[in-house]
């Protein structure tokens, strides 16, 4: 569907997910999304899909995340803006992609939408989306309010649709991969591991404090605003928190949570200056690879993984 080689997605992580990330990642055969939000502009995301295309011939995408802000964005421009330019896969996040979807099925579009629920992989399919990324309890950023796993959303969202499924959240090695697609996923989405890569923009200070990081140094914060976020355990994140629990509105919560903060964050190498996003698998990563070489470990390791599966009995066709 994609024209890629390995079904293996990079998330778009915001003010991460740039030129030279989205290109390694789909020169190595996997798909590179960069996240469109990072640009303040349509015009500037223009300059971003022209940069990597200088960078790789191969497919990549374009996110476009649909959330409430409190300033007002025209998704259209940026759709416009990524179809002028000649991508032909957009994934969208968050609310209903509904308002666009005649807007890039008219191009063309192949569209993939990302969510947490079973029941909003029924409706991104009645909408006519080509494929549907669903993602667990363990994934980073927002994965959604009602504490599922991978393990279970997987296979109940293969159940439930007909178009091919996309596997996010709790995945970073081989292991993970060969799971999910065992459980009937086509493809997965990693972004933590990527997060851990030598061509991700960011910085060094955090990336070493991430390779010391542990599963169990992630917490959830945004609950109160149902917009559930998983992110590193650090000081910045307990205070959100409290606040929450004393019952801030959403004004009050917001210099904490903004966008701009985790940018200042990921350039300085503070790791106390904003909330981190980050998925539970971060305590499964322990070196800084180039892409390439964590996704050509993977489906290395996966093809070993199916020859032990093999020798205790579990037949693979071969062709």
């Amino acid at each position: 569907m994609f024209g890629i080689e390995y079904p293996i997605i990079q998330g778009a992580m915001l003010w991460l997910s740039r030129a030279e990330l989205v290109a390694a990642v789909s020169n190595a055969g996997g798909l590179g999304i960069i996240a469109a939000l990072t640009f303040p502009t349509a015009r500037e995301l223009r300059e971003e899909i022209k940069k990597t295309k200088s960078l790789t011939d191969k497919p990549f995408a374009v996110n476009i995340t649909l959330l409430p802000t409190l300033q007002q964005i025209n998704y259209e421009e940026y759709i416009d803006a990524a179809i002028e330019e000649g991508v032909n896969i957009i994934e969208t996040a968050g609310r209903s992609p509904k308002p666009y979807i005649k807007q890039l099925k008219d191009a063309g579009v192949k569209v993939m939408h990302k969510v947490a629920r079973v029941k909003n992989v029924k409706t991104a399919e009645r909408l006519g989306v080509d494929a549907v990324t669903i993602v667990g309890f363990e994934a980073a950023g927002h994965p959604g309010m009602d504490d599922v796993t991978s393990l279970v959303l997987i296979p109940l969202a293969v159940d439930a649709v007909n178009i091919p499924v996309i596997a996010g959240g709790g995945i970073a090695d081989a292991r993970g991969f060969v799971a999910a697609l065992a459980l009937g996923a086509e493809g997965v989405l990693m972004g933590t591991r990527f997060m851990v890569s030598k061509e991700c923009p960011l910085h060094p200070k955090i990336v070493q404090w991430l390779l010391q990081a542990r599963e169990t140094d992630t917490l959830m914060i945004e609950r109160s605003i149902k917009n559930a976020a998983r992110v590193m355990k650090t000081d910045f994140a307990q205070r959100v928190l409290e606040m929450e629990e004393k019952g801030a509105t959403l004004e009050q919560l917001l210099p904490m949570i903004s966008g701009d903060r985790s940018k200042r964050s990921y350039i300085s190498g503070d790791v106390n200056d904003a909330a981190i996003a980050c998925g539970q698998v971060v305590g499964l990563i322990h070196e800084i690879p180039t892409v390439r070489e964590s996704i050509e470990g993977i489906i290395n390791e996966a093809r070993l993984i199916g020859q032990r599966l093999y020798k205790i009995g579990m037949p693979v066709e071969r062709g």
